[in-house]
């Protein structure tokens, strides 16, 4: 298991643990990052990453991804 920062751009990975206070999950969890859940890096522009999940594509900050385990 490795934080989505990690990850390769283009790599399929599952969600395995999310990580952080209640607040951080909570937002994460709207976001679309549950546990079970494909997510995949799309491209990584000045630190921050854009991301495919649940057949959407959101950007995030590096600090984000970090509490992302796959």
């Amino acid at each position: 298991m490795m934080p989505l920062l990690l990850a390769n751009v283009g790599e399929e990975t599952i969600i395995r643990k999310v990580v952080g206070d209640s607040k951080t999950k909570q937002h994460l969890s709207d976001l679309g990052f549950v546990i079970g859940g494909n997510v995949t890096i799309v491209s990584a522009i000045g630190g921050n990453l854009i991301v495919s999940v649940k057949e959407s594509r959101v950007a995030i900050s590096r600090e984000m991804a970090g509490f992302i385990i796959v």
